[in-house]
């Protein structure tokens, strides 16, 4: 017989993974009240979910705008989804938006994901990262582990989908579009994105637009 739940955990457990009510009151029961377990058992379903919609087609959605306060960033975004149903649900709209905030936070991002990575700019990453000076005196079989590794952790800073995500960081944006998939039951992709500074191109003071941004979350 399953365990009662109570609503406020079931409320607790839709607020941190957005997933349907009825999904989390299952995942509750089935980790016996775990809020931790069934979270990781709402991601791989999320994740489940989002494969088997992976190659449905994507030609709905919104373009999302995001002005940082002071007016000195701007980011536009466009998120696809399957019908203008989903792409008028305020749980989709929500998503575009935060994902639009993750663009502002994160100036290091260029690409959606790690497979839209130029070759070329893969392969300079290796020869900058091979030219190391710390690396001059390692064994051929040790650099390469080196190079391998480090020019993974900098892919990953270059994509967008594997950024943790800004409101939370136990989950990253692809975590987070597959939970939406999972609650909305359509595929959903993020297609590309802009990201606009006042006057970049000109020698100017640099500020930390993540922190910025991340002291806007917290107020």
């Amino acid at each position: 017989m399953p365990i009662q739940i109570s609503a406020q955990y079931v409320k607790e457990l839709r607020l941190k993974t957005g997933a349907g009510m009825m999904d989390c009151k299952k995942a509750l029961q089935e980790a016996e009240g775990d809020i931790e377990k069934a979270m990781e058992s709402l991601r791989q379903k999320g994740l489940a979910s989002a494969s088997k919609k992976a190659s449905r087609r994507t030609a709905e959605g919104v373009i999302e705008s995001y002005i940082h306060a002071g007016s000195k960033i701007g980011v536009m975004v466009e998120i696809n989804c399957e019908t203008d149903f989903v792409a008028r649900r305020l749980e989709f709209q929500e998503l575009a938006r935060n994902v639009a905030m993750q663009i502002a936070a994160c100036p290091n991002v260029e690409y959606v994901e790690k497979d839209n990575i130029p070759q070329a700019v893969i392969d300079k990453e290796k020869q900058i990262e091979a030219g190391k000076d710390d690396l001059a005196n390692k064994p051929e079989a040790i650099r390469q582990q080196i190079v391998e590794g480090r020019i993974g952790k900098r892919l990953n800073e270059l994509s967008l989908v594997n950024q943790a995500f800004i409101r939370n960081s136990d989950i990253t944006i692809q975590d987070l579009i597959n939970e939406k998939i999972a609650l909305m039951g359509e595929n959903i992709k993020i297609r590309r994105f802009a990201r606009f500074v006042l006057g970049e191109g000109f020698e100017r003071q640099v500020n930390n637009f993540a922190e910025e941004v991340g002291d806007m979350l917290k107020s």
